[in-house]
């Protein structure tokens, strides 16, 4: 047996490790540090706005002195492990918690633009060329008599953050690793509860393929595994005990053909070389024509024997009203329609129309149509029995306007145990056999039964008797 299964299994367990590790070392990283960045510029923002309405305002305002605005924000940069800049909108600096108060000393921010952010509160820059390494830098505007008066900008350093941001992936990769380790549990299981009873039932499988049926295996679960194997083990001892019925069967027919021809050459020999007289041949001849007839009923009950085991049947033909069947055959289903009001429509030709066919057989026929129909229609739907006459036949219809057959499944409905797709959701309970049983009686009758069916609209089963002349002489 080629180990595909597990293979396949096991290439895709490492799969799955290879993709998690992929995912951990280029897809988080990134998701991490954008995440990381948004949360710090968030808080920056924060500060730099109450910054902006409460320090800076007061200072703009002449409310109080650039030193002790410098030595509050100094303190709150060390806070915030930051630089804090407060900007004039011409980008010449006013104030800087990096660097000593000079005010004689002018410093200007080229091509300073408020707009750098672009539309949001923050970006990663190296803000105008102030650093040489890149910064995550918030901007707050000072207002005062709805002008903008200046800005507040924070610059915190990127370090910190893919310091963050490596911990976060280590982390990452840490549990990816112990996933992976604790999956192995999957594998064990999918070892032992799946693959492992299923090399058995493969196994066995071949040991009654090669005519072993005698092969005896056990598989220790309640699941379906557990029930495939028990339902594999009973059908092999079921075929077993049919294979011994059948030698057994075998035997039998060998020894009931073989006594009667013993006797028959015996009887012959003897007569041949003068053991059994002249005058006793009429006697024993007696014998051998009873063993002959004997013969003959063993082969005819062979023979029945074999047509109630192939599509050969025995019909027991009668001549009856196919109305009155009908009429009995739709009553039998009152309870059901009534469950599902779906009622049935009887147009028939005529008080009486005799047939001449096998009545159980057709009334066979009339239940596995209109149980079919009635399975198939919607609610409050109608389902109509039509008879018709034409040319020394007998047409009957069974209609209904339920989901109908698709196209591709009208030359394969005949099959025996097929059933479509919308059966099965439909229909779980049902065989598949009820159309090919049908069919298999009506052709034995040597008459023809045909479908019409269009998918959403519904479904005609035709099918022709011939028609009894014997009650039309009556007449």
């Amino acid at each position: 047996m080629k180990k595909t299964l597990y293979l396949k299994f096991l290439l895709g367990y490492f799969i799955f490790g290879i993709f998690a590790f992929i995912m951990v070392n280029y897809f988080v990283p990134g998701i991490t540090r954008d995440q990381l960045i948004r949360e710090e510029a968030n808080t920056l923002y924060s500060e730099a706005t109450l910054i902006a309405e409460n320090y800076a305002s007061d200072l703009y305002a002449n409310e109080t002195s650039i030193e002790i605005v410098k030595k509050q924000l100094d303190m709150l940069s060390i806070y915030l492990n930051s630089d804090i800049w407060i900007i004039n909108p011409s980008g010449r600096m006013i104030l800087d918690t990096s660097s000593p108060l000079n005010l004689e000393k002018e410093i200007i921010i080229e091509n300073f633009d408020p707009t750098i952010t672009a539309g949001s509160y923050y970006n990663v820059s190296t803000f105008f060329d102030s650093y040489k390494e890149e910064m995550l830098n918030v901007l707050a505007p000072i207002t005062a008599d709805y002008k903008v008066k200046g800005y507040v900008a924070i610059h915190m350093s990127m370090d910190s953050i893919e310091s963050s941001c490596a911990n976060i992936q280590n982390i990452a990769f840490i549990t990816t690793v112990i996933v992976f380790l604790l999956s192995l549990i999957i594998l064990i299981f999918f070892t032992e509860m799946v693959y492992v009873p299923l090399r058995k039932i493969t196994y066995a499988t071949e040991q009654y393929a090669s005519g072993n049926m005698h092969y005896e295996f056990q598989v220790d679960s309640d699941d379906e595994i557990g029930y495939l194997a028990a339902c594999l083990s009973y059908m092999a001892s079921e075929m077993a005990r049919t294979e011994d019925d059948q030698k057994k069967f075998v035997a039998n027919i060998s020894h009931d053909f073989r006594s009667p021809l013993t006797s028959i050459r015996g009887y012959l020999e003897a007569m041949i070389d003068g053991t059994i007289p002249p005058q006793l041949h009429e006697k024993y001849l007696n014998i051998v024509l009873n063993e002959t007839e004997r013969l003959t009923k063993l082969t005819n009950s062979l023979l029945t024997l074999n047509n109630l085991n192939t599509k050969g049947m025995l019909l027991d033909k009668t001549n009856f009203d196919i109305n009155q069947v009908i009429r009995n055959t739709a009553a039998s289903f009152e309870g059901t329609c009534r469950q599902k009001t779906i009622a049935i429509a009887l147009v028939l030709t005529g008080d009486v129309m005799y047939v001449s066919a096998d009545m159980g057989k057709i009334q066979q026929v009339l239940y596995n149509l209109l149980d079919n129909a009635i399975k198939f229609s919607h609610h409050d739907s109608v389902i109509t029995i039509e008879t018709s006459e034409k040319k020394n036949k007998i047409f009957v219809s069974v209609k209904d306007t339920g989901i109908g057959i698709p196209k591709d499944d009208l030359k394969m409905i005949w099959d025996r145990f097929y059933k479509s797709d919308l059966s099965r959701g439909k229909d779980k309970k049902g065989t598949g056999l009820g159309l090919s049983i049908a069919r298999e009686i009506i052709a034995s009758h040597g008459e023809h039964i045909n479908v019409i069916s269009t998918e959403g609209v519904g479904t005609e089963f035709i099918f022709s008797l011939p028609k009894s002349h014997v009650h039309d002489d009556d007449d």
